[in-house]
């Protein structure tokens, strides 16, 4: 069965499934929701596309082995902090993240500010679905720059775009998500 065929079942129903089935297929196609958004969340703290995309290996594992353990609520946003708790453990640990790491830092969800968790998740969501909306030339560059951390001239060399056509489409890019997101936001 294609994990395609489950788009249109909220994410706290596929958890529920999972819960009452014990069914690792469900947290399957939750995770595969979210991994674009994993790995974007592991590129901005690791600024490195392999160890984000290892990270994001790990929070899957990770996940896996914690859910069962836990009765999770806000599946997004718990997923978000032990992705974003991977990440600073591994500056942490590499001696780039020098601020010691506190308990209001590591909070889970359940013990955070609901309301600033909803919003950024809101933003977020505009943010994906504004990319989505983008013609494919802009979706290509303003992804290979801000998610995979490439220089205009990588860019260049991947698509065939010259570096102007590059700027271009990210600067264009750019503003067609503002506008996206002022128009989400304006309903």
């Amino acid at each position: 069965m294609s994990l395609k065929k489950h788009n249109d079942i909220a994410d706290h129903d596929l958890l529920e499934k999972y819960y009452a089935e014990a069914d690792t297929y469900w947290l399957g196609v939750l995770l595969q929701r979210y991994t674009l958004l994993l790995l974007g969340v592991c590129m901005k703290y690791l600024k490195n596309e392999e160890e984000a995309k290892d990270a994001v290996q790990h929070v899957f594992l990770k996940v896996l082995n914690e859910l069962p353990k836990y009765r999770v609520s806000y599946f997004k946003s718990w997923l978000y902090m032990v992705t974003k708790n991977h990440c600073l453990m591994k500056l942490r640990d590499k001696g780039k993240y020098t601020t010691e790491i506190n308990d209001e830092l590591l909070a889970t969800p359940e013990h955070s500010d609901q309301a600033a968790i909803a919003e950024k998740e809101l933003e977020y969501d505009q943010m994906a679905a504004a990319l989505l909306l983008l013609n494919r030339e802009q979706h290509e560059c303003v992804s290979m720059f801000y998610l995979q951390k490439k220089s205009y001239q990588q860019i260049s060399s991947c698509t065939g775009y010259t570096i102007m056509q590059v700027k271009s489409h990210i600067q264009n890019g750019k503003r067609n998500i503002k506008l996206q997101m002022a128009k989400a936001k304006q309903k």
